[in-house]
């Protein structure tokens, strides 16, 4: 991987050249909270589906995960400052506009970076994120407790044990972790979440208990429209094949 520096923070990215032929038309994709680019998009094989169809894909680690660098201070983690890292990273690379794609936390920063910098997102994805948009700040604040928990054994809500796991397995720091579950929570109004002009595909799992209706934020933004992923909740939808299709398939909807 390599890095840059935005504002001050080192962050790891990567950036994958298409095979074959270049469409020119570049894609971010942003992940969720205690995941990295690794897990949240190589492992579910998005770059090779990306790169195959003919797009430059430029991955990172947010600030606080994976390979870029820790915070303890909740307030270097707003939405709006993860957006602007996000921003950050495609002036770096000479990027003027790309599709943004995110999952999750990363989601929610996607749609925070179209909507503060709408130049350069032409399309954008949300992928585990409905209507939690607007009417949640995002996962409950206890994970953020239960980051800072001594132990997995000590917690009983399954949610926050799933979340543990998930850090413990992706070898998260976990004390960066709460610190930015406690910074980054942030419910967009539905003034703003209707103001975002670029054209959205939401797309989350019929069994997601995390996202919120997917079709209930589509009908309050100006240009979108969901996917519902049968059969899969919020961390099985990630790599499922109906979502990469319709994916492919916006992308290649949107205006060239």
């Amino acid at each position: 991987m390599q890095e840059f520096l935005s504002d001050g923070v080192r962050l790891a990215f990567a950036d994958a050249a298409p095979e074959g032929e270049d469409l020119g038309e570049p894609i971010m994709l942003i992940h969720g909270f205690a995941s990295n680019h690794g897990v949240n998009w190589l492992f579910p094989q998005w770059v090779k589906t990306l790169t195959k169809a003919g797009r430059r894909t430029i991955l990172f680690d947010n600030r606080g995960h994976g390979r870029s660098e820790k915070l303890y201070e909740p307030a270097l983690y707003r939405p709006s400052i993860l957006a602007q890292d996000a921003v950050n990273l495609l002036d770096y690379l000479g990027i003027g506009r790309a599709d943004v794609m995110g999952y999750s936390m990363g989601a929610r920063i996607a749609a925070y970076m179209a909507l503060a910098a709408p130049e350069h997102v032409r399309g954008l994805v949300l992928g585990g994120l409905g209507i939690h948009l607007v009417d949640g700040a995002g996962l409950p604040i206890g994970i953020a407790d239960a980051m800072e928990a001594e132990s997995l054994s000590q917690l009983t809500d399954p949610m926050q044990i799933m979340f543990r796991a998930f850090a413990e397995a992706t070898k998260s720091d976990l004390r960066a972790l709460a610190a930015c579950m406690r910074g980054s929570r942030s419910a967009m109004s539905v003034a703003q979440a209707a103001a975002i002009e670029a054209p959205t595909l939401i797309c989350v799992g019929s069994q997601d208990d995390v996202a919120g209706d997917p079709l209930a934020l589509a009908g309050l933004m100006k240009n979108a429209r969901a996917l519902v992923l049968p059969g899969r909740d919020h961390n099985r939808a990630v790599g499922d094949k109906e979502y990469k299709q319709g994916v492919l398939a916006f992308l290649e909807s949107l205006p060239h």
